[in-house]
């Protein structure tokens, strides 16, 4: 198989491109570093389909890897054939390699290998051949054996039937019909094993679809109630079809002798041993697709709430709402740092109102805050009453913003945020990541583990190392698409970046710590355990400002330093101008990109990127997404009626629509029906997570919380 000319196919792209990233992949580059620094190779493939790419490549591989162990067991046994092997060789999947296999594979003793022990398998051979002149009964009898413990001739045509049903099992061609025929015509249900029973899962007691219609969080949605013993799950072949087939395939003569056994036989290999069988490989194939569907949009909700503006040059009250225990109030400075922390009890049992404002309106008046930022967890409802009775009653001008705690508490606890404030107890530090996550999102979310963030749908119940593996890819591409300040940048941030792992990121906290502030790039090679390939590959997302070198406060890559300095040169500009905010009119003084890249020594598509980031050093993609609502007054569940109109904050997309925080602490759900008037597929083609968007309340249920949004107004 020409895995590039696969992977062309499969991706849409050119065939150089899939072999110049397979050729990149190969000799140890990272995804960011290819998607950002090898466009030329590549021809400008993004970081996705990279991602994609890299993914089918390794199953690929690993495909060619059991093609090769399948043949060497099936040679071993003698029994390749010229056809086989060409049929093994040819296939595409995983399923169709086992389906090959399944007649080879060692089997532990079933009851075909008993009756073969038994030298049954002349007999099934005759029953096949259909050419029988007598009943069998007759030529059974010759097979009654007390020795092999054969004792009498139904015996005997009972083994001769385990033979060939176990044939008819093993066909690859046969298996590949019934579970196509199984995915397009059959039909998945399922019925609560107690229906009085009162749970989430009451929509599916008595639930029926096709197959082929089961959307993937209904999949997920059955699984976990299966998991849970609340639900019975079963798939329905078409049955008659399948029997049919198989009939037709095995009775090739009319036979008054062998006609009635073979559609005994059929019936057995199909009840016995195919059905069970394909109906495990149809559930598996719709939780596969389903997870990897649930992963993607898990994967873009992630990038999205990554990649919200930070909110900069602001002093945030972060605010950790509780009841009994108090609220952990932090304050932190522009740059992140916790300048002070302080428990106050504005809410039940003790309902200190007037002096936890006290308290407030010193550190307002202290640190000059300007934004409080509080986490949506318990108690959030009591805590924002008492910040919008506050604000007014204060000359200064702060607002506050209702941030997503979720992930904070798990932060909190871990060895990371023990080791980052070891002298704060856990309320402490959460107070002060919800001041950060508002401050630079990025920063302090990459603290947590991805799938605690609370973006997702079933993530407890999908493969966990296939989550993982696509949220850390997520985490990466963000971070190196943002880049680092190499002076400032945590090591739990400095171990996404490209070629850095997370010993190399503390041995760069460490030198810094030892040796001061970074001044030059190149100092990087100095550090334990970073090589050229490691520097190669991190060098162009590590920023430095008011270092030695002007460039290495932009992501031109030290490669392209040469180039970038004769460009300069050429159009009257030197390095040090770049201080000054960038050369905004550097593009249009360049008339023929191909000519200019030839006399530098650089590709075309290299050149102008120089050329972009020179107009704009060290440009964060985050400044073009949507800013958070930043609220002065408050609204209650109770407030809303249908048909008000309101700005809300997307928090969560899935399948099925999208969750809205419209400031009342109960997020609404816009269904899909209720996004758009035009057919969408999925509600990713709308709205993203971190969102602004307009909403119209369509109904309010107060008993169930519940919050039904329309964004068609």
């Amino acid at each position: 198989m020409d895995i590039i000319k696969v992977l062309q196919q499969e991706l849409q792209i050119g065939y150089k491109q899939a072999e110049a990233a397979v050729q990149l992949i190969d000799e140890g580059n990272t995804i960011p570093f290819i998607a950002r620094y090898r466009k030329e190779a590549t021809g400008s493939l993004n970081d996705e389909v990279l991602r994609n790419l890299d993914e089918r490549l390794r199953y690929l591989r690993n495909l060619e890897e059991k093609k090769e162990q399948v043949l060497a067991s099936i040679r071993e046994q003698e029994k390749l054939t010229p056809e086989l092997e060409k049929q093994i060789l040819e296939a595409m999947t995983m399923v169709a390699v086992d389906d090959l296999y399944r007649p080879y594979r060692p089997k532990r003793r079933t009851r075909a290998m008993i009756a073969k022990e038994k030298g049954l398998e002349p007999l099934a051979d005759l029953i096949s051949l259909q050419m029988v002149k007598e009943p069998l009964e007759k030529l059974a009898a010759v097979y009654i054996s007390e020795e092999k413990g054969v004792a009498s001739a139904e015996d005997a045509i009972a083994g001769a039937k385990d033979i060939l049903a176990e044939r008819i099992s093993d066909n690859a061609d046969y298996r590949t019909y019934i579970r196509k025929a199984t995915m397009e015509q059959g039909m998945i249900s399922s019925s609560a094993k107690d229906g009085e029973t009162e749970s989430v899962y009451e929509m599916y007691y008595n639930y029926e679809e096709p197959v082929k219609r089961c959307a993937g969080h209904r999949v997920l949605a059955l699984n976990r109630g299966e998991k849970e013993k609340i639900l019975t799950v079963k798939v329905t072949a078409p049955e008659d079809t399948i029997l049919r087939y198989l009939e037709k395939k095995t009775i090739l003569k009319d036979n008054p002798y062998t006609t009635p056994v073979l559609k005994e036989i059929v019936q057995d290999s199909y009840d016995r041993l195919i059905a069970p069988a394909i109906e495990r490989e149809v559930r598996s194939a719709l939780t596969e697709t389903a997870e990897a569907g649930a992963i993607k949009v898990f994967g873009k909700n992630l990038e999205q709430l990554l990649m919200q503006p930070p909110i900069a040059g602001r002093v945030v009250l972060g605010w950790d709402p509780a009841f009994r225990t108090g609220c952990k109030l932090a304050v932190v400075d522009e740059t992140g740092k916790v300048l002070d922390t302080v428990v106050i009890y504005p809410t039940a049992p003790q309902n200190k109102v007037e002096e936890s404002k006290a308290t407030l309106k010193k550190l307002i008046k202290k640190y000059h805050i300007s934004l409080i930022s509080v986490g949506n967890g318990t108690a959030s409802r009591e805590s924002e009453m008492i910040i919008v009775d506050l604000l007014k009653e204060i000359p200064e001008q702060v607002q506050y913003v209702i941030v997503n705690e979720a992930g904070a508490s798990v932060y909190s606890a871990s060895k990371l945020a023990t080791e980052e404030f070891p002298n704060f107890d856990v309320g402490q530090r959460s107070a002060a990541s919800i001041a950060r996550r508002l401050q630079d999102p990025l920063a302090e979310l990459v603290k947590i583990d991805p799938k605690s963030i609370g973006v997702g749908q079933y993530q407890h119940d999908m493969n966990q190392k296939n989550l993982s593996e696509a949220l850390q890819g997520v985490v990466e591409d963000c971070v190196n698409k943002v880049g680092v300040d190499l002076n400032t940048a945590s090591a739990s941030l400095l171990e996404y970046i490209s070629g850095i792992t997370k010993t190399i990121a503390r041995n760069i906290v460490a030198y810094r710590e030892e040796n001061g502030a970074f001044t030059d790039r190149r100092q990087l090679l100095k550090v334990a355990k970073l090589g050229p390939k490691a520097f190669e590959q991190c060098a162009g997302f590590m920023r430095i400002s008011g270092g030695s070198n002007p460039l290495d406060a932009t992501s031109v890559h030290p490669e392209s330093y040469g180039a970038a300095l004769a460009l300069l040169k050429r159009l009257g500009y030197h390095a040090e101008d770049l201080t000054r905010g960038g050369l905004k009119e550097l593009g249009r003084k360049v008339h023929d990109y191909k000519k200019l890249a030839a006399e530098l020594g650089v590709g075309d598509i290299t050149l102008r990127d120089i050329v972009k980031e020179l107009e704009k050093p060290a440009r964060d993609p985050r400044e073009e997404m949507p800013k958070p609502i930043l609220r002065t007054d408050v609204l209650e569940m109770k407030d809303l009626t249908p048909g008000m109109v309101l700005k809300g904050t997307v928090r969560n997309v899935i399948d099925f629509g999208a969750f809205v925080d419209i400031g009342v602490h109960q997020d609404g759900l816009v269904h899909i029906s209720q996004m758009t008037d035009k057919y969408i597929k999925h509600p990713m083609e709308v709205v993203s997570v971190g969102d602004i968007v307009e909403v119209k309340v369509l109904s309010v249920d107060l008993a169930k919380k519940r919050i039904a949004l329309t964004m068609k107004l």
